[in-house]
């Protein structure tokens, strides 16, 4: 890691006034980016609202989501408060007071951007869902539908660019060389809210969504957003606090972080300019995201909306890497010793940064691309994967979860050697040079992120689109054509969430690559500031002939697990909560299924609402304390095999969970579309059951994986100069270090033990499903 201590001192790099022009400017367009979503959301707002019963759903929508979200915030306030706390007491490089106040102060903007993007998700969200449900009521109206929808994705994407870069933008400006220092604070707050809403909206969607599913579907043989289904406004206000609210959340702690090791690895790589250049590459990406939102219109030549879609992204792909490219060779100097900053052995290097730099973010533009065709192949309505699942239903619902388990599994393989294609080829480019290489990563991140506004627009398309359906169902003022639009852009609405996820893990990867490399440098610059010779464990942190590294790795892989494990199983006993209510609604209610009675949709809601936030504590305080147990308790060799672990699990995790689950939802959708055998046959009832397995799959488990990544890797950044500090040198003591891992280890134990013990709340006569006859759909 030669060169990485050469700035160590975080006052060793300076900005010149034409570098602050460009922060500023870079800062300027930010503030562009959020001038447009402002104005896309007057837009979306101005269209139609539909029906008065549609428009009394939608409120119903609106008012449990908003009510589940200020209940989360609430409760993690507590955490962030902690976090505050102990990101101040924990050392930095230097020492420096102020930065430290400003790491601190960051993490809680982090924090507070990452919950406004989620609200404002959500928020919109839910009353674009009654507008794109009108549209598709007019003549014509699937152009109409899918502008609203995209263009409602569009705002999120906006603010998400927007504030992602505003925030670095001024973090760079207060604290020049020390930026990269607060802005661990700035993207451990974004990471760590994220990971939060993340899991607590996918336990809610999901809970809710399963337990409609077995009591409606499978039980009373209803239609998904049947009215007469208690859990219908649930499922509802589920995929906005889940895939709105979480997913905006998960992006934007993306983008954040993959800036922060950007400007890390920048400011040692390529000196003043490294701190700028990250920064005007996602500007860029505020340009094309404004134009690839604005072009996404649905052609009467269009096979569907993805045709759209992906038309639209496409293009903004490769203006993004034209314009990267300009910037590239118009800012940066030709030669390594043009820079500012850097160390002897960095500046004698005989590369071309210009053409590394361009390298660099057009690997991530294409890996963004390769990643979106590769999961469109494997969970596109239509695709061979979707059919062959949607086939094996003729056989009963065992072969069709066999079947979307190998999906899951294929897909992962392929999708990981794309990633670790991306990431080696970036890292080739430092030539030999660590340091350069790690940026060169970086870079790619970042330049996988130029698409990020549209990425985001394509994400919340899909709820929208999945509310949308649920109210012109519920409310029945839809005719046969416009019942098909909406169906149409659900269909297409499962595969933008797919790709998005695809993504989102491919960017975790990215930064993560780049932020054990910062790891590294952490752990070598507390050990020289402690007197400790940078030898042994601290000369190469992946000792393979050490063992206690393999049970770092092993411990971190297994992290991943449990962490899935735990998440999944919340929503079985949530849902299992959801089931047993929604039945003793059918059997106690008068007139529920002749459509004389009401069901009690707010109980529902209660139910999910109280069972996510309460099965909130125990993965988050996994994937902090684990990194602190390894660490204090191990070292910072096993500490790094621990991320090692954790990262190359969780991309083959992720990746099968999020595939899986799409492939699934999408060869139910085919079945209820006519084939093979169609609504209502034994084929439907075996994907529905595929489905249903596959929710808590792709919109809990898996999207979460992506944030608790960066949550790890960040906090073993964090914590790596006390580790260190306690293991070496005059302030040496092995006793506190294992005090605190026990306590660490202690507090997870703990909050599994009582995970695992939570009962599902039944009644105590509820035995057997409620026994009610099933009537023709119709209310």
């Amino acid at each position: 890691m030669e060169g990485l201590n050469s700035a160590i001192d975080g006052g060793g790099v300076n900005i010149s006034g034409d570098n602050i022009t460009y922060v500023v400017i870079a800062a300027a367009i930010a503030l562009l980016a959020l001038g447009v979503a402002a104005a896309l959301v007057r837009a979306v707002l101005a269209a139609g609202q539909g029906t008065a019963k549609m428009q009394e759903i939608a409120a119903a929508v609106q008012e449990g989501a908003s009510a589940y979200l200020a209940r989360q915030f609430k409760t993690l306030g507590i955490f962030v408060v902690v976090a505050v706390v102990l990101l101040f007491v924990l050392p930095v490089p230097g020492d420096d007071i102020g930065v430290r106040i400003g790491r601190s102060v960051f993490f809680v903007v982090g924090a507070l951007f990452s919950a406004f993007i989620g609200y404002i998700g959500m928020w919109l969200a839910t009353r674009a869902n009654v507008r794109v449900a009108a549209a598709a009521r007019e003549k014509d109206g699937a152009p109409t539908a899918v502008r609203i929808a995209f263009r409602t994705g569009g705002v999120v994407g906006f603010f998400t660019v927007g504030l992602g870069l505003l925030g670095a933008s001024v973090v760079v400006l207060i604290y020049k060389g020390d930026a990269p220092t607060v802005l661990e604070g700035f993207g451990f707050g974004a990471a760590l809210l994220a990971m939060f809403m993340r899991v607590g909206g996918g336990i809610f969607t999901k809970a809710a969504d399963v337990g409609a599913d077995l009591v409606g579907k499978v039980e009373q043989g209803i239609p998904e957003d049947d009215p007469r289904n208690a859990a219908t406004i649930a499922d509802n206000v589920g995929d906005n606090v889940g895939d709105c609210a979480g997913m905006a959340a998960d992006l934007f702690e993306s983008y954040a972080v993959t800036l922060v090791a950007s400007l890390i690895l920048g400011r040692v790589a390529f000196g003043e300019e490294g701190l700028v250049f990250p920064l005007i590459v996602p500007a860029i990406g505020v340009v094309t995201a404004i134009i690839g939102v604005f072009i996404t219109r649905l052609r009467a030549s269009d096979k569907n909306g993805m045709t759209a879609i992906n038309r639209a992204f496409f293009i903004s792909a490769l203006i993004s890497a034209v314009l990267c490219s300009i910037a590239a060779f118009l800012y940066l100097p030709s030669s390594f010793d043009g820079f500012t900053g850097v160390s002897e052995s960095i500046a004698a290097h005989d590369g071309d940064p210009r053409l590394i730099a361009v390298v660099a973010v057009l690997i991530g533009i294409v890996l963004a691309a390769a990643i979106q065709l590769l999961t469109g192949y494997f969970t596109a309505v239509g695709s061979r994967p979707v059919r062959d699942i949607g086939k094996t239903a003729l056989t009963g619902p065992a072969t069709v979860v066999l079947s979307g388990i190998t999906v899951g599994l294929e897909s992962a393989v392929y999708t990981a050697l794309v990633i670790s294609a991306g990431v080696f080829g970036a890292y080739l480019l430092g030539g030999g040079v660590t340091v350069i290489s790690l940026f060169a990563v970086a870079l790619a991140g970042t330049g996988l992120l130029t698409t990020v506004g549209v990425i985001v627009a394509m994400d919340t398309f899909g709820p929208i689109s999945d509310n949308a359906q649920g109210i012109a169902e519920m409310s029945g003022d839809i005719d046969e054509a416009g019942a098909r639009i909406l169906t149409d852009l659900d269909a297409v609405g499962n595969t933008t969430k797919a790709i998005t996820k695809g993504i989102a893990i491919a960017t975790a990867v990215l930064a993560a690559t780049a932020l054990f490399g910062s790891y590294t440098d952490a752990v070598r610059t507390a050990a020289t500031e402690a007197g400790q010779r940078i030898t042994g464990e601290y000369a190469g942190v992946l000792d393979v002939a050490n063992p206690k590294n393999l049970v770092g790795l092993i411990i971190g892989a297994s992290v991943v697990f449990l962490f899935s494990g735990l998440a999944i199983n919340a929503v079985t006993r949530a849902a299992g909560a959801i089931v047993f209510e929604v039945r003793r609604q059918f059997r106690e209610i008068p007139g529920i299924m002749e459509g004389t009675g009401k069901p009690e949709y707010g109980k529902v809601v209660d139910i999910c609402t109280k069972d996510s936030l309460r099965e909130l504590a125990t993965p988050g305080l996994l994937a902090v304390l684990a990194p602190v147990a390894v660490g204090f308790g191990l070292g910072v060799g096993p500490l790094g095999a621990y991320l090692a672990g954790a990262i190359a699990t969780g991309t083959l995790m992720a990746v099968f969970l999020a595939n899986s689950g799409g492939a699934w939802d999408n060869a139910k959708k085919m079945v209820e579309d006519g084939a093979f055998g169609g609504k209502g046959s034994a084929a439907h009832d075996a994907t529905v059951i595929g489905d249903t397995v596959g929710d808590p799959f792709k919109d809990t488990a898996g999207p979460a994986i992506n944030p608790l990544i960066k949550v790890m890797n960040l906090v073993s950044l964090i914590v790596a100069p006390a580790v260190v500090t306690l293991s070496v040198g005059a302030d040496e003591n092995v006793g506190v270090r294992v005090a605190i891992a026990l306590v660490a280890t202690a507090v997870i134990v703990g909050a599994v033990i009582v995970s695992r013990r939570r009962p599902i709340s039944i009644a105590e006569d509820e035995e057997e499903p409620a026994k009610v006859p099933t009537q023709p759909v119709g209310v």
